[in-house]
Protein backbone atom coordinates (compact mmCIF):
# COMPACT_ATOMS: atom_id res chain seq x y z
CA UNK A 1 0.00 0.00 0.00
CA UNK A 2 1.20 3.64 -0.63
CA UNK A 3 0.87 4.35 3.24
CA UNK A 4 3.51 2.06 4.30
CA UNK A 5 6.63 4.05 3.46
CA UNK A 6 5.78 6.94 5.71
CA UNK A 7 3.59 5.20 7.60
CA UNK A 8 0.81 7.20 7.15
CA UNK A 9 -1.23 4.06 8.20
CA UNK A 10 -1.18 4.68 12.25
CA UNK A 11 -1.63 8.11 11.69
CA UNK A 12 -4.99 7.61 10.17
CA UNK A 13 -8.25 7.93 12.73
CA UNK A 14 -10.00 4.16 12.73
CA UNK A 15 -13.34 4.12 11.27
CA UNK A 16 -16.18 4.69 12.97
CA UNK A 17 -17.83 1.21 14.05
CA UNK A 18 -21.08 2.81 13.99
CA UNK A 19 -23.17 5.61 12.13
CA UNK A 20 -23.02 8.99 13.91
CA UNK A 21 -25.77 11.09 14.70
CA UNK A 22 -24.64 13.57 12.22
CA UNK A 23 -25.72 11.12 9.73
CA UNK A 24 -29.45 10.76 11.30
CA UNK A 25 -29.96 14.65 11.21
CA UNK A 26 -28.94 14.76 8.02
CA UNK A 27 -31.17 12.34 6.84
CA UNK A 28 -33.98 14.12 8.92
CA UNK A 29 -33.51 17.56 7.61
CA UNK A 30 -33.79 16.47 3.71
CA UNK A 31 -37.01 14.70 4.54
CA UNK A 32 -37.99 17.30 6.53
CA UNK A 33 -37.07 19.91 3.41
CA UNK A 34 -38.50 17.55 0.55
CA UNK A 35 -42.07 16.73 3.03
CA UNK A 36 -42.14 20.83 3.67
CA UNK A 37 -41.07 22.80 -0.01
CA UNK A 38 -41.54 19.90 -1.93
CA UNK A 39 -43.97 19.31 -4.75
CA UNK A 40 -43.94 16.83 -7.81
CA UNK A 41 -42.00 19.62 -9.89
CA UNK A 42 -39.39 20.36 -7.62
CA UNK A 43 -36.47 17.90 -9.79
CA UNK A 44 -38.07 18.15 -13.26
CA UNK A 45 -41.52 19.25 -14.71
CA UNK A 46 -43.99 16.94 -15.69
CA UNK A 47 -47.15 15.19 -14.76
CA UNK A 48 -48.16 13.62 -12.03
CA UNK A 49 -49.54 10.45 -11.46
CA UNK A 50 -52.87 11.45 -10.84
CA UNK A 51 -53.37 13.34 -14.51
CA UNK A 52 -56.09 11.60 -16.63
CA UNK A 53 -57.26 12.19 -19.90
CA UNK A 54 -60.52 12.06 -20.49
CA UNK A 55 -61.94 8.99 -22.24
CA UNK A 56 -64.40 8.99 -25.42
CA UNK A 57 -65.64 6.69 -27.86
CA UNK A 58 -63.66 7.09 -31.04
CA UNK A 59 -60.38 8.51 -29.89
CA UNK A 60 -57.95 6.78 -31.69
CA UNK A 61 -60.03 7.68 -34.97
CA UNK A 62 -60.14 10.92 -34.28
CA UNK A 63 -56.15 11.41 -33.53
CA UNK A 64 -54.17 13.65 -36.25
CA UNK A 65 -50.48 15.08 -36.31
CA UNK A 66 -50.04 18.17 -34.49
CA UNK A 67 -47.41 20.80 -34.71
CA UNK A 68 -47.29 21.68 -30.87
CA UNK A 69 -48.76 20.79 -27.74
CA UNK A 70 -49.78 21.35 -24.37
CA UNK A 71 -50.99 19.64 -20.63
CA UNK A 72 -53.19 21.41 -18.59
CA UNK A 73 -53.27 20.61 -14.88
CA UNK A 74 -56.48 20.98 -12.54
CA UNK A 75 -54.42 23.33 -10.83
CA UNK A 76 -54.27 25.65 -13.29
CA UNK A 77 -51.04 25.39 -14.48
CA UNK A 78 -50.08 24.80 -17.96
CA UNK A 79 -47.06 22.95 -19.10
CA UNK A 80 -45.64 23.57 -21.89
CA UNK A 81 -42.21 23.17 -23.57
CA UNK A 82 -41.10 26.01 -22.81
CA UNK A 83 -41.86 25.27 -19.13
CA UNK A 84 -44.61 25.97 -16.90
CA UNK A 85 -47.46 28.95 -17.74
CA UNK A 86 -49.86 30.47 -16.28
CA UNK A 87 -53.24 31.29 -18.00
CA UNK A 88 -51.92 35.15 -18.79
CA UNK A 89 -48.59 34.01 -19.77
CA UNK A 90 -50.41 31.94 -22.38
CA UNK A 91 -51.51 33.90 -25.13
CA UNK A 92 -48.05 35.55 -26.28
CA UNK A 93 -46.78 31.27 -26.45
CA UNK A 94 -49.51 30.48 -28.44
CA UNK A 95 -48.49 33.96 -30.81
CA UNK A 96 -45.31 32.85 -31.18
CA UNK A 97 -45.65 29.08 -32.01
CA UNK A 98 -48.38 29.78 -34.18
CA UNK A 99 -45.96 31.89 -36.26
CA UNK A 100 -43.42 29.33 -36.00
CA UNK A 101 -45.06 27.01 -38.36
CA UNK A 102 -46.87 27.48 -41.56
CA UNK A 103 -50.40 25.20 -40.68
CA UNK A 104 -50.19 25.38 -36.93
CA UNK A 105 -51.87 22.91 -35.31
CA UNK A 106 -52.35 22.68 -31.00
CA UNK A 107 -52.62 19.32 -29.29
CA UNK A 108 -54.52 20.23 -25.51
CA UNK A 109 -54.15 17.57 -23.52
CA UNK A 110 -55.93 18.52 -20.12
CA UNK A 111 -56.80 16.30 -17.05
CA UNK A 112 -60.09 15.19 -17.05
CA UNK A 113 -60.42 17.13 -14.06
CA UNK A 114 -60.21 20.52 -16.02
CA UNK A 115 -63.13 22.62 -16.03
CA UNK A 116 -64.50 22.79 -19.47
CA UNK A 117 -64.46 26.58 -19.10
CA UNK A 118 -60.55 26.57 -19.03
CA UNK A 119 -60.12 24.17 -21.99
CA UNK A 120 -62.55 26.73 -24.15
CA UNK A 121 -60.66 29.94 -23.06
CA UNK A 122 -57.58 28.06 -24.37
CA UNK A 123 -59.26 26.88 -27.52
CA UNK A 124 -60.41 30.48 -28.35
CA UNK A 125 -56.65 32.04 -27.55
CA UNK A 126 -55.16 29.22 -29.95
CA UNK A 127 -57.91 30.28 -32.57
CA UNK A 128 -56.72 34.20 -32.28
CA UNK A 129 -53.57 33.43 -32.15
CA UNK A 130 -53.58 32.02 -35.28
CA UNK A 131 -53.94 28.28 -35.18
CA UNK A 132 -55.87 26.30 -38.03
CA UNK A 133 -57.26 23.65 -35.79
CA UNK A 134 -56.72 22.49 -31.91
CA UNK A 135 -56.83 18.65 -30.91
CA UNK A 136 -57.97 17.79 -27.76
CA UNK A 137 -56.51 14.59 -26.36
CA UNK A 138 -58.66 11.79 -25.29
CA UNK A 139 -58.32 7.97 -24.47
CA UNK A 140 -59.91 5.03 -26.10
CA UNK A 141 -62.90 4.50 -23.82
CA UNK A 142 -63.14 0.81 -22.29
CA UNK A 143 -66.02 -0.78 -23.06
CA UNK A 144 -68.46 -2.01 -19.74
CA UNK A 145 -66.63 -5.05 -18.46
CA UNK A 146 -64.32 -5.01 -20.96
CA UNK A 147 -60.40 -4.57 -20.65
CA UNK A 148 -58.09 -2.21 -22.52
Amino acid sequence: MITRPLDLASRLSPPPRSLDFFFFINVGLLALFFALFGSRFVLAPGLGVDFRLPQTAGARAGATGTTCYMSVLRSGQILTDNGLLTMAELPNWLKARAQRDRQPVLLVGASDQVPVSDVARICSMAAAAGFIRVQLAAEEAVPPGGRR
